[in-house]
């Protein structure tokens, strides 16, 4: 374990503790298996409906391709989910039931996936997710809200820095970007046993930082986070909302940081609402 140690309510924590959730949430060894397993059914209910294109390559890598699921009519738009994971785990598959409120609404929606950590970098997975997205608008017309949880709500921030190149229709089409429980200062992880895989140094720290870099395309930002959640996460989402000034916290009441994303299969949800009211 790292000596680094940070401030909580007056005490002193590890930082490899204060950026752990499973241990701290009822059941949280439990949330992935439960995640794939309801995905899974999802997945293969829209598939034989018709409404789930699979395995859309958006790159060469193995792991550059997305699932793409679609509503009943015409979509109105496309909405983009980053998985999470602390860019070290998990794929696509594991969250395809979190599509369901999207496509409620008539909205298309893409999940891809992404090279993990330690085979990719944080920056190089910046630029895949920058693939991923302009792939997906070439196959869903109207307005892009972009979306994504924890390392993914991170990715999903990325997408509103001038530095991330995406093509000028493309930026024009991005209506809203909704990091959920997102990682915005990545200086604090260099101290922990996780940089063994994510490799950050100073530099890139800072650099893949949004917290630390403007938001010049002015995109309307919602950061979202359960109240419920570790100390590490609130404080993360509210760098990011205290560094970019058209950028607004919501604080979701009872939420932590694995049901946070659950209203996102719900169409009357506020997640939803926040996500595509008014567009």
């Amino acid at each position: 374990m790292s000596s680094y140690r940070v401030k909580n309510a007056g005490e002193e924590m590890d930082i490899d503790t204060a950026y752990e959730n499973r241990a701290f949430i009822p059941g949280g060894d439990t949330y992935p298996d439960r995640w794939q397993d309801d995905a899974r059914g999802w997945r293969e209910a829209e598939h034989i409906a018709g409404r789930a294109r699979l395995n859309l390559p958006y790159g060469e890598a193995a792991r550059e391709a997305t699932d793409l699921f679609l509503p009943m009519g015409k979509p109105k738009g496309l909405m983009i989910f980053v998985h999470g994971g602390y860019w070290r785990m998990f794929e696509r598959q594991r969250w395809s039931h979190f599509a369901a409120g999207a496509t409620a609404r008539d909205w298309a929606l893409a999940m891809p996936s992404y090279t993990l950590a330690p085979e990719a970098r944080i920056a190089g997975i910046t630029r895949q997710i920058a693939r991923a997205v302009t792939h997906a608008a070439g196959l869903v017309q109207g307005p892009i809200v972009v979306t994504g949880h924890s390392a993914g709500g991170h990715l999903a921030a990325r997408l509103a820095c001038r530095d991330v190149a995406l093509p000028e229709a493309i930026k024009a089409r991005i209506a809203r970007i909704v990091p959920i429980s997102p990682l915005t200062d990545l200086r604090p992880l260099m101290a922990t046993t996780m940089n063994r895989d994510l490799r950050l140094d100073d530099a890139e720290a800072v650099a893949e930082s949004p917290a630390l870099l403007d938001n010049p395309r002015g995109i309307p930002v919602t950061v979202w986070v359960g109240a419920e959640e570790r100390p590490a996460f609130l404080d993360q989402a509210r760098w990011l909302t205290e560094a970019w000034p058209n950028a607004r916290l919501h604080v979701d009441p009872g939420r932590h940081h694995f049901d946070v994303i659950d209203g996102l299969r719900d169409a009357d949800s506020p997640l939803m609402a926040a996500m595509l009211d008014g567009l």
